[in-house]
């Protein structure tokens, strides 16, 4: 395993600073925001994949902090039922894959995406209850219609550029987020599609990520390191399904917090040693969206929890056994 840190965390400074922050803290890879939700701030493929000299630049970016490239990010909603809002985190995704090639990375991370509920629609409609009968025809629709066509194409396309693992990350709010729409999608579609395991998303709707790790085993292909706190005097009241802001602090169910914020090193030892069990030997990529700490001291924080929870060393001969 190796440790990662998803770079949007430190957007405010040039890719050379946040890589130096995060050599200086034995950091070994980084997973690069390159469009949708994640931004360019560090990675603009409209300008790599036309200047060479930019590319090679941006490479050896990488080799003075003697860093590589976990994956590539850009998260957004593809199948987003107005148009241009489509085509324009389509436009990134589709870069994604042509800059990944080109730095031989396999890797590329982003979000099912969610469909309006009819081709009539102009905004997502995210199904969360079985009745009335109009949401079953909607998921229909969704996944028959919209989903599954279209990333049955996009996997093609990856493939053809080199890219073999494409990993949603399972966030509510799309269509895959939690591990039976994520296996219903890569049934669908094939094995191009896998799992960015984030517990952060698993914990606030009740999935323990262990059993997630084992239900998915061979499915995962990403991890983020980020943690979630539950408000227990706030769930039993309201329960977890919260649309209050992220700033409203003290009146929501659940928040993100940095990795050990929420759960102890004995769980997130239990968390690396599953995926290990599981067969994931990849990166394991900290994630920063904690409210209540800046991001240097949050990302500094976790990344000295992952170092003494995580396995970097294969394991030896069982002369024991």
């Amino acid at each position: 395993m190796k440790l990662s840190v998803l770079a949007v965390a430190l957007a405010d400074r040039p890719l050379s600073g946040a890589l130096r922050f995060l050599e200086e803290r034995g950091v070994q890879s980084v997973e690069i925001g390159c469009g949708g939700y994640p931004g360019k701030a560090h990675c603009d493929p409209d300008i790599l994949l036309n200047d060479s000299k930019k590319l090679e630049e941006f490479r050896d970016t990488f080799k003075r902090y003697h860093m590589t490239i976990s994956a590539l990010s850009a998260h957004g909603n593809a199948v987003h039922p107005d148009e241009a809002t489509a085509k324009a985190y389509e436009h990134d995704f589709v870069n994604a894959v042509l800059l990944a090639e080109k730095l031989g990375v396999d890797r590329v991370v982003t979000f099912s995406g969610c469909p309006g509920g009819s081709p009539a629609d102009r905004t997502p409609n995210w199904v969360t209850c079985a009745w009335p009968p109009d949401y079953q025809k909607i998921l229909e629709y969704q996944w028959n219609e919209v989903l599954i066509p279209y990333w049955t194409k996009m996997a093609a396309f990856a493939r053809e550029h080199g890219v073999e693992k494409i990993a949603f990350e399972m966030h509510p709010g799309f269509c895959v987020y939690n591990p039976e729409t994520m296996l219903r999608i890569r049934n669908a579609v094939g094995d191009t599609l896998g799992a960015n395991l984030d517990p952060s998303h698993l914990f606030w709707q009740g999935i323990d990520p262990l059993e997630a790790i084992r239900t998915l085993g061979k499915a995962i292909y990403f991890i983020h390191a980020k943690d979630t706190s539950l408000n227990t005097h706030n769930i039993a009241v309201n329960g977890v399904l919260d649309t209050k802001s992220f700033t409203r602090v003290p009146e929501r169910s659940w928040l993100f917090r940095t990795v050990g914020y929420g759960h102890d090193a004995k769980l997130w030892k239990d968390f690396v040693s599953e995926l290990r069990i599981a067969g994931y030997e990849g990166p394991i990529s900290i994630e920063h969206e904690d409210g209540l700490m800046s991001g240097e001291e949050g990302l500094s924080k976790a990344i000295r929890m992952m170092q003494d929870v995580m396995m970097t060393e294969m394991p030896g001969e069982m002369y024991w056994a």
